[in-house]
Order: C-alpha cells, then structure tokens, then sequence
C-alpha cells in the first residue's frame, strides 16, 4: 500500500476561479517581464507564494520568461547574469531581505520590484539608500487580499482572530488598520468605490468600517485622470463573528464542509493510501490508453482521491455524525423535523450527553443548546460543564463571551434572538435545514430591506442601495459608464473573525438567485469547528501562549 499526497486538494477539489487577480498580475508583473526578451528569476515571500499559486501555475510564468521561483527568506545561490522579480509584502522583513540581496554583493544584475500594497516611506528610503542603481521598477499593485473562490477572499490572517477579540491582546488597533487597508486592496482590484456600512452594536465592525471608510476616500481622492471617483453600484457590509455563533459548530453536511471539518487535513493537503483497485483500473484496456496515459492517469488519480474522501467522510456519518445532526439541527432551527417547536431544548441535548460521542462533539452540542435558549443561568453552566467534564477546560464555553453578539454574558439570559426570514417553504434535507444568519444579511441587501438602524451607513451609498427611487436590485439596472464590464451591483461582506463553508456557499446561491448581484464574501480567514474553538478557548491565554484541542474520537 502506497502513500500519495494531494497538495492543492482545495483547488482540485473545490475550483477556484481567480480571474481578476489574474488580469492584476498580468497587468503589471507580466506585463513588464515582456518588454525584456531575458530570463528572469521570480521571487516571492510566503504570502505572495500562495497568491501567485492560487491563479497562476509554473507553465504560465515559464511562457514570460520567468525560469526560476525562489523563496525570499531561504539562502539563494547568485545568479549575477539574471535580473530578478521581487513580489512582496511590503513589511519591514521582507526589505529588509531584498536589501540584503544587493546591498554588499548583488545576486542578481537587477531587480523589479512590485509590491503588495502602499510601501511605507521609511521602507522605500532604505530601499533607495542601499539598492537605487538595481532597482529598474518599483510599483504597487494593490492586492494584498488572498482570493479563495470565485466569489471567496481572505486575509490570509488567522491570527486576526486572537488580535482582535482576546481581551489580553496588544495588537488589536494594527490588526483592523491592516485589514481595513487589505480591504481597499479588494474594492480596487475589483475596481469598486463601495458604499459601507456595518452591524450595528458591533464595536469591531464600526471600527473597521471607519477605517475602511476613509482610506477609501483617501485612495479614490484622484484617478489617473485627475478626477475624483465617483460611487460605484456596489455597497461593502462589515460584520462581526458574533452575528451567527450557530453556523460554524454546526456539522455541516456539503461536501467541502465536511472533508474540513471530519478528515484531518492540514495546508489543504490530504492524505490518504491508495488502494489496490487503482493499480487494477489503470491495466484495464492498456493499449488503447498509452497514447492519453498522462492524462488518463491524472484522470483516474484525481477520481480516486475524491472516492476516497467522500468514502472518509461517510465513515463519520455513518459512526456518529448522522445521529449528532439531528440533534443539532433541532436545537439550531427551534423546531424538530415535523415542524413542531422543541419546547425543552434540554430533552435534545441529553442524548447526546449520554452517548459515548467525543468531548469536541458534545461541546458544540452543549453550546447549541445555549444559543437556542438565548442563554442560560450559572448553576446550568456549571452542570453541563461537569456533564462534558471540561472542568478545566470551561474556556471552550466561556470565552464566547469575547465575541460580544447575541451571547454576551454566557451565565445570563440574553436579549431576544434576530428576527429570520420565512424559509417554512423551503425544500430542505431533514439533517440540513439550518440557514445560516448571513443569507439572510444578503437576501435583505440586495432586496433594499436592511434596517437603517440596524445597519448604519458609514458613508454615502449609491442610489441603487439607498432606497431613494430605487429599485431592488433583484432588477436589473444599465450598466454604468464606470461599470460595463457587468450588469448589475455588486455586494462586498466582510466578517471579522472568519467565516465558515456555509456562509461561503450563501454568497453563490443567492447570487445565482438573484442574477442581476454578484455577492462576493470574506474575512480574516475560513474557520472550521475545530479551529474555531481553539481560538476561542486561546483568548484567555497570553499572546505567546498556544495550545491544541484533543483529536476527535473515532468511536
């Protein structure tokens, strides 16, 4: 029995379409490389590594001339005859390496420089003092945003989570300044001048906004052609991790959701042995197949890791998981599948209490069961923490007080739940019939229904937004001389604090729905339950303190 690897398991897995990165690379990077016939060296630092990789392969940078991709902060051989890309964040270590490049003995003959975002003045200084006469190009491009999905981005920032949200951290002002100007990245990218606005009683997401705000008015104040832009048809929502702690507990039964969430895949990479079988397909009709072998054999491995998943995952359906869902879904909803109200959430959880489920499993149980009674008092706390027996480990619950939300004090009951959309209607699987919190926010968004009180606008947004003699925007409306290359507007949300696979597949339904709005969603990162309840329970730790949850059982 073999090991193999899958090492891009997210894009073969789940495609991503990464187009307007692309067109940005291509546009600048590429761009110049043409205008000299030479070979270049390409050299990335670990952010701009998985940039570059999420919509570029080697083949298309080996047709501009670029012949070898090295590693910033790795020890390079000089290769004194070849000029050298550099693709960098522009932080204080990543100049500091370029500068270490040229400044006693120069590896490379000369260098072109693009930078991620706005490079700070002191670090373009010490550029020019040590390294002017090598330096050919120096440009910005205005991506340092990392994009997931067709319509996913992040922030390639998991730490956000710890910065902004333990009450011990000292960063947590840096933090949103750094995702607010990664934000402005996107809106230009995309070539967008959003309206924003952000959920109200969200501290954070006001913040954000502010920031967001105003950098736009500062990045948008002249175009190329010295005039100031105007709006465009798009409307940018900031919102907290708090506005759904059900979505990312729950087990959630899509395809990418569950390889995240039940198989141990660590960098998007899985792992798995091959079976006997594989070896059998690939003998079968042999001759026929030698010419197309190459790619009959990629055909066939590709389809082998994906049966193989798909098998793991039904393992843990079939041991546990199917029996936990209903369970969840009951005390998520309110409701059982009959449509009956759960009149004692408590009758639910204890089930799955007794049961010989996994700690982790019965801590998302339990934390359901709060959530579903908007709260609960200390003395019940404190029995299901002794049921669970994280006795010391209470961190896992209560911490979520953190978050702020509908579970801001996790010993009391808490204010009335949100409102939710009618979806009694809706055709629905019996262990799936949980909407996330966020389609909702959308649906509402692109049908001009979102309270203004709810959410305040932080700056002026287009007509098509406001309500002011608009219409929805489920109609669609001419393209604007700013926007011809779609019809239609676009809606930007951004969740502090990281979003889960659900919300990420809301952002495609209701854009499918509704055809006349592409709905693009993003955060500092993409959760998973596990992963989430890590940070939670770190957020009364130390900022160098870590630690790692117990691997689920496989009983």
């Amino acid at each position: 029995m073999n090991s193999h690897f899958f090492s891009d398991f997210s894009h073969v897995v789940f495609p991503k379409s990464c187009s307007v990165s692309l067109t940005g690379i291509k546009d600048t990077i590429i761009t110049d490389c043409k205008k000299s016939e030479v070979w270049k060296v390409l050299i990335l630092d670990p952010f701009t590594t998985k940039l570059l990789s999420s919509c570029c392969k080697m083949s298309d940078l080996m047709s501009e001339k670029i012949t070898i991709v090295e590693d910033l902060f790795k020890s390079r051989e000089p290769v004194p005859e070849m000029k050298a890309i550099y693709f960098m964040s522009p932080t204080a270590k990543c100049v500091d390496a370029f500068i270490a490049d040229f400044k006693t003995k120069p590896k490379y003959k000369a260098a072109y420089v693009y930078f991620t975002d706005y490079c700070p003045d002191d670090l373009f200084n010490n550029m020019k003092m040590y390294c002017a006469k090598y330096i050919r190009v120096c440009k910005e491009i205005n991506m340092s945003f990392m994009p997931q999905e067709a319509q996913v981005f992040t922030c390639d920032n998991p730490g956000a989570f710890q910065s902004i949200y333990s009450p011990k951290s000292q960063d947590k002002k840096k933090t949103l300044e750094t995702l607010a100007d990664q934000l402005v990245t996107l809106c230009a990218t995309l070539d967008e001048y959003p309206g924003v606005r952000y959920k109200n009683n969200m501290v954070n997401a006001k913040a954000l906004a502010e920031l967001v705000d105003n950098k736009l008015a500062k990045h948008y104040e002249l175009d190329d052609s010295g005039k100031k832009k105007d709006k465009t048809q798009a409307q940018l929502l900031i919102v907290e991790r708090g506005i759904d702690p059900v979505s990312p507990i729950l087990h959630e039964l899509t395809y990418q959701a569950m390889a995240y969430d039940l198989i141990d895949i660590q960098n998007d990479t899985y792992k798995y042995k091959a079976k006997d079988a594989v070896y059998f397909i690939l003998k079968i009709n042999l001759a026929q197949m030698m010419k197309k072998m190459p790619a009959f054999r990629k055909q066939v491995t590709e389809k082998t890791i994906h049966l193989q998943l798909a098998e793991d995952c039904m393992q843990h359906f079939a041991n546990n998981v199917e029996k936990l869902c209903k369970a969840e879904q009951d005390l998520a909803v309110g409701l059982d599948v009959e449509g009956v109200k759960v009149k004692d959430p408590m009758r639910t959880l204890l089930p799955v209490l007794l049961n010989p489920y996994s700690t982790h499993d019965k801590i998302r149980a339990v934390l359901l069961y709060i959530f579903s009674l908007n709260g609960t008092t200390d003395e019940n706390l404190s029995k299901l923490i002794q049921h669970v027996k994280i006795e010391d480990e209470r961190e896992f619950i209560l911490n979520w007080k953190e978050l702020g939300g509908p579970y801001h004090h996790i010993g009391i009951f808490f204010s009335r739940k949100p409102t939710r959309r009618d979806r009694s209607q809706d055709q629905t699987y019996n262990l799936s019939r949980w909407t996330p919190v966020i389609k909702d926010v959308m649906e509402d968004a692109v049908e001009n229904k979102l309270d203004t009180t709810e959410w305040p606008h932080q700056s002026e947004c287009p007509a098509a937004w406001n309500g002011s003699g608009a219409v929805s925007a489920r109609q669609k409306h001419k393209a604007s001389s700013q926007d011809d290359r779609r019809t239609g507007s676009r809606l930007i949300i951004f969740v502090v604090g990281g979003i889960s696979y659900s919300e990420m597949r809301c952002a495609y339904e209701v854009t499918q729905a509704v055809k006349s709005c592409e709905v693009i969603i993003g955060s500092s990162h993409i959760l998973t339950p596990t992963g989430l309840l890590n940070d939670i329970k770190a957020l009364s730790k130390g900022p160098m303190e870590t630690f790692t949850i117990e691997e689920r059982s496989n009983a």
